[in-house]
């Protein structure tokens, strides 16, 4: 695990691209504050710019360096989830504009899965976390199921957890305002 953590740290910090797991599904990555690298991501993916892309952090700390303001409520629901949450703020700061959606937003998730949490506190930074599919196909369950076009078009495929079965699922998205009105959007 530390030799995958190194090599992904590694590639990120040179502005690359990486295939790696998370709490959800395999995702695709990179230093959410390059610009350059996010845009790489869209293009390997062939996704339309409007349509933004999430991002996962480390802790609650990391949350709020890229937040201006973390409405209450989404503390509370952070509390309360069962299930991964990813929830779309207002006024997101110091990340790449390619990552915010055309109202502004941006969406985060606190990981607690270890590989990619540990990787977001090394980085420093935000983690690109968007699936490891060309835009409008299905995403894929496990890394069996990652297209040859995604694992050859990123800079490094993480080595762990690319054995494991069963069912993931992408995480639960909802919207924070900063007025605290909450919209549920998967």
């Amino acid at each position: 695990m530390k030799e995958s953590l190194d090599k992904a740290l590694k590639v990120l910090k040179e502005g690359g691209i990486i295939l790696y797991p998370t709490d959800t599904v395999w995702g695709i990555g990179c230093d959410a504050t390059n610009t350059e690298a996010v845009e790489r991501i869209f293009a390997l993916k062939k996704r339309a710019d409007a349509k933004a892309m999430l991002m996962l952090v480390g802790s609650d700390g990391q949350l709020q360096q890229y937040v201006r303001e973390v409405p209450e409520i989404a503390w509370q629901l952070i509390d309360a989830a069962v299930n991964p949450l990813t929830i779309i703020y207002d006024e997101p700061v110091n990340i790449s504009p390619a990552l915010m959606a055309e109202d502004g937003s941006a969406g985060f998730r606190i990981t607690n899965e270890y590989f990619s949490k540990t990787l977001c506190q090394r980085l420093r930074h935000p983690l690109v976390s968007t699936s490891a599919n060309v835009s409008g196909k299905p995403t894929p369950g496990t890394f069996d199921e990652i297209a040859k076009e995604i694992i050859d078009g990123v800079d490094y495929v993480v080595e762990v957890r690319r054995d494991e079965k069963g069912t993931h699922t992408p995480s639960n998205i909802i919207k924070v305002g900063n007025d605290s009105v909450v919209k549920i959007i998967r």
